[in-house]
């Protein structure tokens, strides 16, 4: 009876849902020396955890870790000068957008200006082809006569 009850805790240990209650327990049974065979290798682990539960920490520990100024006060610079290379950052990255906006206006202005000019020096183009033909016209009268 008590060997079922023991593995039933083991498997509840190994799901993690035993009680502190049940832990001490399968510790218990564990310490003593008629352990049955098929579950000898799991007394190393709680016989660990009975001497580990037992080990206490002696050394001093320190309210305030001690840091020296230096630490202190480079930590502050460094938060200084991100702030501020994050600030002039993004004025400069504003600042080179705009630029940016401008030349592209330029540009499409002086794409419409060029496009007219064109326009209007094709209808100048135009104008001269007649008069190409009027004078050759009249190089032919002139001839003739």
């Amino acid at each position: 009876m008590e060997l079922d009850n023991i593995e039933k805790l083991l498997e509840k240990y190994f799901e993690s849902t035993t009680t502190v209650a049940e832990e001490k327990t399968l510790r218990d049974y564990f310490s003593q020396e008629n352990v049955a065979t098929h579950l000898r290798q799991y007394a190393p682990m709680f016989n660990y955890f009975s001497k580990a539960k037992e080990e206490t920490f002696t050394r001093q520990v320190p309210l305030r870790p001690r840091r020296s100024n230096f630490y202190k006060w480079g930590s502050v610079a460094a938060v200084a000068v991100l702030a501020i290379g994050i600030y002039f950052g993004k004025e400069y990255q504003d600042e080179k957008q705009l630029e940016r906006e401008k030349a592209e206006y330029a540009y499409n202005e002086t794409k419409k200006a060029l496009n007219l000019l064109a326009e209007n020096f094709g209808r100048g183009t135009e104008k001269v082809a007649y008069l190409k033909e009027f004078e050759e016209t009249k190089q032919k009268i002139y001839k003739h006569n």
